[in-house]
């Protein structure tokens, strides 16, 4: 079953322990222009299966979306295909920019 972490927890996170995770956005290149959390590495949803070797299996890997449904699946799969440190990021960018970074462009 995935993890799930909220977005003050995240930002908490990337405060105390930033090289303990990777962020990883699984959103479209289009959405990724316009707005993004940093540091994160972008792979769209469709491209994960085929850059699984980029992705650390000794770190937690946060991932993240518009809202939580598409980060959900590709964590879900991550753990399919034997990660063990997978978190979702319930709300997405759109609550990260709600209730963490008011000057990260909702869209």
């Amino acid at each position: 079953m995935v993890d799930s972490i909220s977005t003050t927890e995240l930002a908490e996170l990337l405060k105390s322990e930033p090289n303990r995770i990777l962020l990883l956005d699984v959103r479209e290149d289009d959405e990724r222009a316009t707005a993004a959390i940093q540091p994160s590495v972008h792979i769209p949803m469709n491209s994960v299966a085929d850059r699984l070797s980029e992705l650390p299996r000794d770190r937690q890997i946060i991932v993240y979306c518009h809202h939580g449904g598409r980060s959900f699946a590709v964590a879900s799969y991550l753990e399919t295909e034997g990660f063990e440190h997978v978190t979702n990021l319930t709300g997405g960018i759109d609550e990260w920019s709600r209730v963490v970074d008011p000057d990260v462009p909702r869209y």
